[in-house]
């Protein structure tokens, strides 16, 4: 994740964008203690819905909220950039869906449930492809039903984009996208000997092209835009189609209405920052939108990892995680406030970065020397879209080249209100289902918090930040040389990171633990939860499904299964039918933790390619059928979610009586639904807006 040239047309557009970023919401302004507090909303098949607060916002100043305002507009203008990633149909899909929810009188009570409950699933996931399986999600009607469906919401007023067709020859043509589950079954496939691309319905690359021919084209120097392009094949050539905006004499490209209408909000945010430092930033990320250029994101981000403003963003394409190559990136926004009092254990752990670097188990010559310390803050999130939200992750670390890692440093923040909102929401019938016995459950309930802060501030702080790449790579990101390994490498080595250094004695020093005996029992707890949720979150595979597609999951499965398999650390007992992994070693487990780690920091740091498939493919891939159905029978007993999709706070305009914004309430919606809603109508207007702005700078 060009200026408008015509005053009284700014105006208008603002005014707009203003109505459409701020329809009234009632709900939840309300102040409300802890205990007082709604979190879990609904649950919908696998997902549980949850409202996030954002708490401290209203203690910002009025121009950090208002900064902060007009970020989150952008972050939704920039939403749907990430569905049409997912798939090439997505907004097509959509459209379809949210036309007949919003159309649905007279449609079928029973049917109309099964359409609701499909398009939530599509909203939290931003495609209609599970996130954590990369499998496909179909509607529980019938496609006969669901055709009955539309044709009456479109007499109740439905306004469907048919561009040409009739309604009922748009859903003959989306029929096998929306309702076959075999038909283009995986977003993303990296199954190992599988043609990655054509297996793949992520909408990075033309239908016509082959994982073999891309890697070829790549190779020779001509992907110019490897985190901002489609690769598509025109008249026998390949060619990319670049995510831009264009304006001041580049031709705009692939996203340019969604990216005008996220450039629009990023300069009206401008005269909000909190420093000309800050402002300078946004500029850096406006030009690079316009352009697209991979140098303007590379001197925005050596620009952004320095800044230390109290509202900061994550804002455009970041993440590669959904391309079989790990080169394009999804789009997502993060727009966040640091919480000072929170921030000190980050800070804290932030200033040691050198120690636990001199003390890594790697060799030498991959450690690298860390002249200033990474910026690291627990914060509150106001919004996130795309990559990160409806699903969010609990910690970030950025940027990710490695080259501006070892230069200028990184910035991690712990996410503190996605944490406290997952905490909140969740009961302990998981824990007490896969717990080996009444001490790993005593040991979660006293020190889990704590380890699990530790290890998401290590894992983002220390892990992501750590280490630098041979000289063999001649400058080279070590990603270009493992394609569909490197992100699961990367992640389990950011995690072992946090194992290896788990009851370290500046654990103490940092402030986590009052004493080493404490600082020992966080690690183990740590240690425990890592094996623990090896096998606990096979319950996000469906029944047929035998390997993992997902990088944090075989991150994860990677290091339990590493552990288990080479060394006497863990012991795997069956007691009444029930599988359990119990540490019998802590030591031990730490040992074998420390050499898979120096083994992962190598194969990064050389680009070993072959040692990164087998240890990925032996360890961290496929999954055992059996042991799957007994955790899903476990787990289907319990009606536990699988993950949460998050109601994000809602931030309403206050306007003076010269129609000027001069502060920014904060709301609760408590409704995915009506939020989604809100969020599609704003970026269809937006996008309208993009065109008619860029129709008359064009003129």
């Amino acid at each position: 994740m060009g200026k408008q040239i015509v005053w009284s047309f700014i105006f208008s557009i603002a005014m707009i964008g203003f109505m459409s970023c701020s329809s009234d919401t009632k709900e939840g302004k309300k102040e409300q203690t802890q205990e007082q507090r709604k979190y879990t909303l609904e649950r919908v098949g696998p997902a549980r819905v949850v409202q996030v607060y954002a708490d401290g916002f209203d203690q910002l100043s009025p121009k950090e909220k208002i900064f902060g305002y007009y970020l989150n507009c952008a972050a939704i203008a920039g939403r749907d950039i990430a569905i049409d990633q997912h798939h090439p149909s997505a907004l097509e899909v959509r459209e379809l869906f949210e036309q007949a929810f919003t159309h649905s009188q007279g449609i079928d009570s029973t049917v109309l449930q099964k359409i609701t409950k499909y398009l939530k699933l599509f909203w939290i996931n931003n495609g209609f492809y599970d996130s954590y399986t990369s499998t496909k999600v179909v509607p529980e009607c019938t496609f006969e039903e669901f055709t009955t469906a539309c044709a009456t919401a479109q007499k109740s007023g439905a306004s469907f984009n048919l561009n040409g067709e009739s309604l009922d020859q748009k859903l003959n043509r989306l029929r096998s996208i929306i309702f076959d589950p075999s038909f283009q079954s995986t977003m993303t496939n990296k199954t190992p000997g599988a043609e990655w691309i054509k297996g793949s319905a992520v909408n990075f690359y033309g239908d016509n092209l082959t994982y073999k021919e891309v890697e070829s084209w790549a190779k020779t120097g001509h992907e110019k835009y490897p985190l901002n392009s489609k690769v598509v094949k025109e008249n026998g050539k390949i060619v990319e189609k670049v995510w831009r905006a264009g304006g001041n004499g580049v031709e705009p490209g692939m996203y340019a209405d969604d990216l005008g209408a996220v450039i629009k909000y990023l300069e009206l945010a401008i005269p909000y920052a909190s420093s000309d430092y800050q402002a300078e930033t946004v500029r850096l990320l406006v030009k690079y939108f316009k352009t697209g250029e991979e140098e303007d994101f590379r001197k925005y981000n050596i620009h952004w990892v320095k800044d230390s403003s109290a509202v900061d963003f994550i804002l455009g394409f970041i993440e590669v995680y959904l391309d079989p190559r790990a080169q394009k990136a999804e789009w997502e926004a993060s727009i966040f406030y640091t919480d000072p009092e929170q921030t000190k254990m980050m800070q804290n752990l932030a200033r040691y970065a050198q120690y636990f670097e001199a003390n890594a188990p790697w060799k030498e010559e991959y450690k690298a020397n860390i002249e200033r310390s990474p910026i690291a803050n627990v914060i509150n999130t106001i919004i996130e879209t795309g990559g990160t939200g409806p699903i969010s992750p609990i910690g970030i670390n950025l940027p990710n080249e490695q080259a501006i890692r070892q230069q200028y440093g990184s910035k991690s923040v712990l996410l503190h209100n996605i944490v406290e909102a997952n905490e909140k929401s969740s009961g302990k019938d998981l824990l007490n289902e896969f717990a080996y016995d009444q001490e790993e459950i005593d040991h979660q309930d006293a020190y889990g918090s704590r380890a699990d802060n530790l290890h998401t501030a290590m894992h983002e702080v220390i892990g992501h930040g750590s280490g630098k790449v041979s000289e063999k790579l001649n400058g080279k990101d070590p990603a270009d040389f493992l394609p569909g390994y490197y992100n699961t490498l990367e992640e389990a080595r950011a995690d072992l990171v946090a194992l290896w250094n788990a009851w370290d004695d500046k654990i103490v020093d940092i402030g986590i633990a009052k004493d080493k005996t404490e600082a020992r029992k966080i690690g183990e707890t740590m240690y425990q939860q890592a094996i623990r949720v090896s096998l606990a979150q096979l319950r996000r595979l469906g029944p047929s499904k035998d390997q993992l597609e997902e990088d944090h999951m075989k991150n994860r499965q990677l290091i339990a299964h590493y552990i288990i398999k080479n060394s006497d650390a863990v012991k795997v007992e069956t007691r009444n039918g029930k599988t359990y992994y119990r540490i019998i070693d802590y030591d031990k487990a730490r040992e074998a933790a420390g050499k898979l780690l120096a083994e992962i920091m190598r194969i990064k740091a050389e680009g070993d390619l072959a040692a990164a498939r087998n240890l990925v493919d032996t360890y961290g891939l496929k999954v055992d059928p059996t042991l799957r159905d007994e955790v899903l029978e476990r787990v289907g007993k319990l009606n536990i979610a699988s993950y949460n999709g998050f109601v994000q706070p809602h931030l309403e305009p206050a306007m003076n009586p010269e129609a000027k914004i001069v502060d920014v309430k904060v709301s609760y919606p408590f409704d995915l639904a009506k939020q989604m809603i809100e969020f599609s109508t704003f970026t269809k207007n937006e996008k309208a807006a993009a065109r008619t702005r860029s129709s008359i700078a064009a003129h």
